[in-house]
């Protein structure tokens, strides 16, 4: 899975690339809060039983953890901002199938389009990553990781407003005008990235991964329904180890396999993506609890009274102060490193959750629970992006912030089960309606925590990030640079234009026989750089700077201790702006 460049020139991405991007996240994130407001009255709405109504969620969950896998690595194959642009079409088809019916089977059909769009986050961090400057790229991946959050939280008032004054289909045709608004303004403003990973896309692979996931997904869904102890639900888990481990054998032995098995089992990737269920988990909860307890009449002796508008604007903070954490989070992570922030993130939720235990006796309480937690889970989705991506090769980051993003799916699925299980099992029977207690949203908010803890735990143990071989930051390169020049066995050499002149600070990356980034360097002034080789075989050295086409060579190291001479010399089209 070799990381390559198109031949083409292409042009840099202009000063809207990133909000446009985070609206495309945030657009598709509003799919999950989307019907929240109305999750009450859907059985009603549809003409059917509570128990089949929940598909109508659970279809548009397990569509989004099937699609965003597969997603990302088919934008690294035939480009992210193709497969954006599909994602994106392909809600739109869904949100306006669900907008004409009331139908129980077409809608489930609509909703499960919707789902498919969830690829749209890990395709947008990648393209970043692909086409921003270094130091503008913290702070660009930190506002789109957080458009998850951003977009669920911001949509509950919207949808509840809709709800409350307007015919419910209305919220599908609001949701299909703004995923055609994302489509127009992503094709004016985005460009397609260069960047491409070599090989095919893995049929069996994908088919494996989808069929394991909605067997795993499928019970933590729908387990307080069946029983968790019933055999369907039991079997349903057993039969998604099958499949998964036999996925993963086949993965192991595939040459271009859908996920790099080996790259996730890395200490960093994996403690990451485990940590991700924890926030996963720690998000969906307020999400749960919050608009239940506001909107539960005062008497039943603890509701707070409040409409179904006043309940999504008291709710609204959690994802605008998500939004606002994204600069914060630049100056932490550039100081600290994303691990740390990842930490501090976790301890603000920690914090939430613990203080929210006392703050549940009046509106304003909510607000400040929501504001604490949004600043919390701003940081800490802020960070999971830029610990996935220091720790991978580039040609694998469509695939694998797919996988982190399918991570916090999980976490969410499984605190909606949980949370859902201990509401029901802790509610007051009142004239055949069941009403949820103030004791079963004390539970909620400590299992909330305890997932924080453990999450908090799982980043404790990340390693360092070795800075050496990534070009993370302006002040970061000059470090790397000096280290280079002091390479002794690897490849040494200059960057020139086509007219033979020096390149400064053009970025030179050596690539192994499996397609793997061994190294990287920038160019001194005077357009030489230096890579050393962890071991002797052939490589590709592949070299581009701003106003000038890309240039790859091959060159094969001997493993002794000499440096190979080879001089890269790049094409000389000027970039377009």
């Amino acid at each position: 899975m070799t990381h390559t460049t198109t031949a083409q020139p292409h042009r840099r991405a202009g000063g809207a690339v990133v909000p446009v991007l985070a609206f495309a996240g945030i657009v598709v994130a509003v799919m999950q809060t989307l019907l929240v407001p109305v999750i009450k009255d859907l059985p009603q709405l549809l003409d059917t039983a509570p128990s089949n109504a929940t598909w109508v969620l659970t279809s548009t969950l397990l569509s989004g953890a099937v699609a965003t896998p597969i997603m990302g690595r088919l934008g690294d194959l035939y480009g992210k901002r193709r497969m954006l642009i599909l994602s994106l079409s392909v809600m739109v088809v869904g949100a306006l199938v669900s907008a004409l019916t009331s139908q129980l089977l077409t809608m489930i059909v609509g909703r499960t389009l919707q789902g498919f769009a969830m690829g749209a986050i890990p395709l947008g961090i990648g393209l970043m990553r692909d086409m921003l400057p270094r130091e503008k790229l913290g702070s660009a991946m930190a506002l789109m990781s957080s458009s998850i959050g951003v977009g669920g939280g911001l949509a509950l008032p919207a949808a509840a407003l809709v709800a409350q004054h307007m015919n419910w289909h209305a919220l599908f045709y609001g949701a299909a005008g703004l995923g055609a608004l994302s489509i127009v303004v992503t094709l004016l403003v985005v460009p397609e990235s260069p960047m491409r990973a070599e090989g095919s896309f893995d049929l069996l692979g994908a088919i494996g991964l989808s069929t394991g996931l909605v067997l795993l997904l499928l019970p933590i869904t729908k387990g307080s329904d069946w029983g968790w102890s019933s055999g369907t639900t039991l079997g349903l888990f057993a039969a998604s180890v099958v499949v998964l481990v036999l996925w993963g054998l086949f993965e192991l032995r595939v040459k271009a396999p859908l996920v790099d098995l080996r790259t996730t089992a890395r200490r960093e990737v994996l403690l990451t993506n485990l940590a991700s269920i924890m926030v996963g988990v720690s998000f969906y909860v307020v999400s749960l609890v919050l608009p239940q307890l506001l909107q539960l009449p005062k008497a039943t002796g603890y509701g707070l009274g409040q409409s179904m508008v006043v309940a999504g604007l008291c709710v609204a903070p959690l994802g605008l102060t998500m939004m606002f954490t994204a600069p914060v989070y630049a100056r932490l992570s550039a100081r600290f490193g994303p691990k740390v922030t990842l930490i501090i993130g976790l301890l603000i939720i920690a914090i939430g959750y613990g203080g929210g235990l006392g703050l549940m006796d009046a509106a304003w309480q909510t607000i400040v629970t929501s504001v604490v937690l949004g600043a919390g889970i701003g940081l800490a989705y802020s960070s999971l992006p830029a610990l996935i991506v220091g720790a991978v090769p580039a040609s694998e980051t469509g695939a694998a912030n797919g996988l982190n993003t399918l991570m916090r799916s999980i976490g969410t699925s499984v605190s909606s089960a949980v949370i859902g299980m201990v509401l029901a099992n802790t509610a007051n029977n009142v004239g055949g309606l069941e009403i949820p207690t103030m004791h079963g949203f004390h539970v909620s908010f400590l299992i909330a925590t305890a997932a924080v803890a453990v999450g908090l735990l799982l980043a404790l143990f990340l390693p360092k990030p070795d800075r050496a071989p990534q070009l993370r930051a302006s002040s970061e390169e000059d470090t790397n640079l000096k280290r280079a020049e002091k390479v002794l066995r690897g490849f040494r050499g200059r960057v020139l234009d086509a007219e033979g002149n020096p390149v400064a600070r053009a970025k030179v990356t050596l690539i192994d026989r499996r397609g793997r980034q061994a190294g990287a360097a920038l160019s001194a002034e005077d357009g030489t750089y230096a890579l050393g080789v962890p071991a002797q075989g052939a490589y590709v050295l592949a070299a581009k700077a701003t106003g000038h086409g890309p240039h790859a060579s091959s060159a094969t190291h001997t493993g002794d201790e000499r440096a190979v001479e080879l001089d890269l010399s790049l094409p000389g089209e000027t970039v377009t702006a």
